[in-house]
């Protein structure tokens, strides 16, 4: 099985890109949605989370994400220290959800591709690119908020051109929904051609 990891910056269309992959039979792992169940269900998970963030961390049995933020807003080794408990289940979670699959490759959807370590476990990997006022002007109209927000999220992530260098294929998502599908296509037969080289 091939597994092939998809990421790109925010507003860059990765969810778009990952939701055609799907309807072509393709299954994907949406890592940050995963994630979130992860540490709302797991339970050496919440307990791990408690011992580093305390028992604030679950309200009601809830993840309680506005503490946490808070927390590793102030505490930049905490955030680090929740990612090393975190980023290592998703994978474990990732893998085995990939063992159960039937199809000969499967995509996992992750911003933080790179940053949580997990693109060592891709086969290969695509980047979502988009120009910035475009990704700027699709936030803003998704997540209902400012442009300077946006902006100032954009800032806090890996830069394009860091990216591009890590990535195996690459789709420019300036067009239209036409044009995307096109790019898919090209992708997917590349991948279905290595697969039978193998």
């Amino acid at each position: 099985m091939i597994k092939i990891g998809l990421t790109g910056g925010i507003g860059s269309g990765k969810t778009t890109l990952a939701k055609m992959f799907e309807q072509k039979g393709i299954p994907v792992y949406y890592a940050d949605n995963r994630a979130k169940e992860l540490m709302q269900t797991d339970s050496k998970l919440i307990t791990r989370i408690k011992q580093l963030l305390g028992e604030k961390a679950y309200q009601n049995n809830r993840l309680n994400t506005k503490y946490i933020s808070e927390i590793v807003f102030e505490k930049p080794e905490k955030l680090t220290a929740l990612e090393q408990i975190v980023h290592p289940a998703v994978l474990q979670d990732f893998l085995s959800w990939a063992k159960r699959q039937k199809s000969a490759f499967v995509i996992m959807e992750n911003a933080i591709l790179h940053k949580s370590g997990m693109d060592k476990e891709m086969d290969y990997v695509i980047l979502v690119t988009a120009n910035d006022e475009i990704r700027q002007q699709r936030v803003v109209k998704r997540d209902k908020t400012s442009p300077e927000a946006v902006k100032k999220r954009m800032q806090n992530q890996e830069k394009q051109t860091e990216l591009l260098k890590k990535s195996d294929f690459v789709i420019e998502n300036n067009f239209s929904m036409e044009n995307l599908r096109q790019k898919i296509e090209r992708i997917f037969e590349n991948v279905n051609f290595k697969l039978k080289k193998r």
